[in-house]
């Protein structure tokens, strides 16, 4: 979430940005540690997904997460976590 106000120089809405995914009531956010690092390498090898789809995935796994909202219908092949597609919910 950081990667466009940090491109664009923008520090005041990074911050902003930072504030929402650090202080926001039930959101949770917490660090990588060597096992998900591990667990998110597994699934990148198992999947072929990319890494930041493997960390956030292996993150919700190592942490119980019931399931995985994402609107990448590619991730419904991860068989380890229950994957929401978004756009499954959207009437179209």
């Amino acid at each position: 979430m950081l990667v466009h106000p940090l491109r664009i120089g923008d520090e005041t809405l990074a911050e902003k940005y930072r504030d929402i995914l650090l202080s926001s009531a039930g959101l949770s956010t917490y660090e990588i540690s060597h096992e998900i690092s591990e667990k998110a390498s597994r699934m990148r090898a198992k999947y072929s997904i990319r890494t930041p789809d493997a960390i956030q995935i292996a993150t919700g796994i190592f942490y119980g997460a019931s399931f995985f909202l994402t609107n990448d219908p590619n991730l419904k092949k991860i068989s380890e976590i229950k994957t929401i597609i978004l756009d499954d919910y959207l009437e179209k």
